[in-house]
């Protein structure tokens, strides 16, 4: 009698389950998951799938070291004459401190805010957006802030890079605007494109305004040949174009030498005299410009546990009133793990992603994940009326990846200066930074 009486309830309750097509009255309160047939009728609930929203919260911090070793004439030469100003003071500083939340509020509708709370302005819009999924077959489409599609260096995650910071071509790099993008990949994932309009330039809270201008276009397209799995070969290209026109005619190029540390605490607890942050070796200034057209190539390649990455800018800029400057940059970096890793190539984005060790630091004697790289890097901000200097950059790195959440950076950076008012100089810089994230 106890099996008949447990056999009827259980039968109930799969009576209970079933929602006839169409019929939304009997649906329990809080449910909003279907399977649809393809008539796009729905029926039955699907108890395996989470109601939505979804939310994942998830973060990261990165506390950074730095020590600067300059001649004189690289004070005299930073500091525009005034050898005080360009005397770059040692320290430490959290370089981002960023808290995001993700999920999906459909099952085909993503998200993420994402806010820094390290960054000017703070806390500053990072990544902030709604993604719409298979749209247009495997394609995609962005609304909101995001970093917009140019270049390798660009589209890899800072919690990913081999070094502290990105190359000195990043400060032509349109980088985070508010606005739409249009991306996707091919069957097998060899290839990705992406396309992009924003509003330009977008401050550190997501906002643009202006009549004249105040728009940009962005995309990239790669390819990767050879067989990426499992340490096996691969050779990566890519390309990508950028248009820009200032909602207020100007824009200005500028750059440290791969590493900053600063204090915004206030005036008065900052030694007298001397800068608060590493001001830019390199710098256009204001420049009144119509318009701006960038190009770039990127070339990437990996075997085994070798791999190499490089990538050559080439930004045209249409002044106001003056002649038409051309500025160009570009780097070359390589990575060997000494533990036998290899560098996963992410073939959604294009880009080599996080890194695996083959034993986790402290699991039965695990030693974690060790990696030496070089760097050189150069970027030339001279052209016609414009004297931004030349500066190029060695950089001598060594990382140690705890686990795939952890990981130690130790960064050697020599910086050669090229200044059309003040002669050549150098400055020695030694970085170290410790990153979580999860």
């Amino acid at each position: 009698m106890e099996l008949q009486r447990l056999q009827h309830q259980i039968d109930e309750l799969k009576a209970a389950s079933v929602v006839p097509a169409g019929d939304s009255s009997i649906i329990p309160a809080g449910a909003s998951q279907y399977i649809c047939t393809p008539d796009k009728s729905c029926g039955e609930l699907d108890p395996a799938k989470p109601p939505y929203p979804t939310t994942k919260i998830t973060g990261f911090f990165q506390a950074d070291a730095v020590w600067f070793d300059q001649s004189p004439a690289n004070q005299f030469a930073v500091g525009g004459g005034v050898p005080a100003m360009g005397d770059v003071q040692d320290g430490a500083d959290f370089r981002r401190t960023r808290l995001a939340a993700v999920g999906k509020v459909w099952e085909n509708i993503d998200y993420m805010i994402e806010f820094d709370f390290a960054f000017p302005g703070r806390p500053s819009f990072m990544d902030v957006w709604l993604d719409i999924n298979d749209v247009d077959g495997a394609n995609n489409l962005r609304i909101g802030q995001f970093r917009t599609p140019f270049g390798m260096d660009g589209q890899t995650s800072v919690k990913e890079l081999t070094f502290m910071e990105r190359a000195l071509p990043a400060a032509f790099l349109p980088f985070r605007q508010i606005g739409a993008m249009y991306y996707g990949t091919n069957e097998d994932d060899s290839a990705t494109w992406a396309l992009a309009g924003f509003r330009y330039p977008t401050d550190t809270f997501g906002g643009n305004v202006g009549d004249n201008g105040g728009f940009g276009m962005a995309t990239r397209i790669t390819k990767v040949l050879g067989d990426c799995k499992e340490g096996h070969g691969l050779f990566h290209l890519g390309g990508g174009y950028s248009f820009v026109d200032p909602a207020n005619d100007l824009v200005q190029y500028q750059n440290q030498p791969e590493v900053f540390v600063g204090e915004t605490g206030g005036a008065a607890q900052v030694p007298a005299g001397v800068p608060s942050n590493v001001p830019p070796f390199v710098n256009t200034g204001l420049i009144p410009t119509d318009n701006v057209n960038l190009f770039n190539v990127e070339l990437a390649a990996a075997q085994g546990s070798f791999y190499a990455q490089s990538e050559a800018f080439y930004t045209v800029v249409n002044q106001n009133v003056g002649d038409t400057l051309t500025f160009s940059g570009a780097y070359a970096h390589a990575g060997y793990f000494l533990t036998g890793e290899k560098r996963v190539y992410n073939r959604k984005n294009g880009v080599f992603g996080r890194v695996k060790p083959n034993s986790n630091f402290g699991d039965c004697g695990g030693t974690g994940a060790w990696e030496i790289a070089g760097r050189w890097s150069y970027i030339d901000l001279n052209d016609e009326n414009i004297q931004g200097s030349r500066l190029n950059d060695l950089t001598a790195g060594l990382n140690w990846y705890l686990n795939p959440y952890t990981k130690f950076q130790w960064n050697y950076i020599h910086a050669m200066l090229d200044s059309p008012l003040n002669g050549d100089s150098s400055a020695d810089i030694f970085a170290m930074r410790a990153q979580v994230d999860f």
